[in-house]
C-alpha cells in the first residue's frame, strides 16, 4: 500500500491510494481567471495569478472527486467543471448537486458516509466533515454550504486523512476531534477575505487558526494548501511560513512543491487485515 499526494493548484490536489486516484476541488484554468461568486450576494470578485502545475492531460483519469463546494471559482472553475463530467463519482454538497445537474454528483450531509467500491483499496470510506466558510457565523448561509472530507480504509493505524475544505476554526472541528483520529490534515489556508464587502470577514483559516487546528487534532502531518495564487488570499506566504516556524509545530508541516508527487504513507506504516 502506497499513498502519495501531488499539489496541482489552489485547493486542487491529487491523492493516489494504491492506484485509486482522488482529485480535490478542481481548479484547472490558467492564471488571469476571475472569481465570480455564483450564488451569494453581494457578489465577490478576485483574480488568479498562478497557473496549474499539471495539465488536464497530465492529471489523466481519476476515480473520484471530492468537491468542498461548487460556487466559488477558486474551488471549481470552468475547466474544472468540464473535468468533473468525465469522473465516475463526484462527492459534494447537496446544493452542488442541484446547481451542477451532473448525474455523477452525489450530495452529502454533515457526517454522512460514502462507501467506495474498488478492488484497489479495502473498505475505502469517505465521510463528509462540517465546514464553515466564514468567521462571522450569521453570514454562514450567505457564503453557502461547504464540506470537508475524511478518507479512511481498512488497515489504517495512525488515523484518517482529513481535508478541511474552505473553513475557519469552528465548533465542527471540535466535533471532528471527538469523532475521529487524524493522521494527515490537509488545510485550506490563505486567510481569504473581501474587505470591501465587510471589514472583518474572513472565509478561510489564517496561520493562527492552522496552528490551533494542529493543536486540536494533533495530526502527524499537516499539509497547507489554498494559500497562494489569488488576490483575495490576504496572508502572504512569507507571513504564513514565519508564523508556522515560530509556533513549535513546524516539524509537522509538509510544504508541497506543486506538480511533484510526494509519498505520504509507506507500506510498513500499516497492514491490511
Amino acid at each position: 500500500m502506497k499513498v502519495t499526494i501531488t499539489h496541482i493548484d489552489t485547493a486542487c490536489v491529487l491523492i493516489n491510494i494504491n492506484g485509486f486516484k482522488i482529485l480535490t476541488d478542481p481548479t484547472l484554468d490558467k492564471k488571469d481567471g476571475i472569481f465570480p461568486q455564483y450564488v451569494s450576494r453581494p457578489i465577490a470578485f478576485s483574480k488568479k495569478y498562478i497557473d496549474p502545475a499539471l495539465s488536464i492531460e497530465e492529471i489523466g483519469k481519476v476515480d473520484l472527486v471530492l468537491l468542498s463546494h461548487d460556487h466559488h471559482s477558486d474551488n471549481l472553475d470552468k475547466n474544472g467543471r468540464l473535468f468533473i463530467k468525465t469522473v465516475p463519482v463526484v462527492l459534494s454538497t447537496k446544493d452542488a448537486v442541484k446547481r451542477l445537474k451532473n448525474n455523477n454528483t452525489i450530495g452529502l450531509d454533515n457526517w454522512q458516509e460514502y462507501h467506495v467500491e474498488t478492488t484497489k483499496v479495502k473498505r475505502l470510506k469517505i465521510t463528509a466533515i462540517p465546514a464553515q466558510h466564514t468567521n462571522i457565523k450569521r453570514l454562514d448561509k450567505v457564503m453557502g454550504k461547504v464540506l470537508g472530507f475524511a478518507i479512511e480504509w481498512e488497515g489504517q493505524t495512525n488515523g484518517c486523512i482529513y481535508i478541511s475544505g474552505d473553513t475557519v476554526l469552528f465548533e465542527g472541528l471540535y466535533e471532528l476531534e471527538n469523532k475521529k483520529k487524524v493522521d494527515i490534515a490537509i488545510l485550506h489556508l490563505g486567510a481569504g477575505a473581501f474587505p470591501y464587502l465587510k471589514k472583518n470577514l474572513r472565509v478561510t483559516m489564517n496561520g493562527e487558526e492552522a496552528i490551533e487546528t494542529t493543536k486540536l487534532l494533533n495530526p502527524n502531518i499537516v499539509i497547507p494548501i489554498h494559500y497562494e495564487g489569488w488576490w483575495h488570499f490576504k496572508q502572504s506566504v512569507k507571513s504564513l511560513k514565519n508564523e508556522i516556524e515560530k509556533s513549535g509545530f513546524n516539524e509537522k508541516f509538509l510544504w508541497l512543491d506543486s506538480g511533484i508527487e510526494t509519498e505520504l504513507i509507506k507500506e510498513n506504516n500499516f497492514k491490511l487485515n
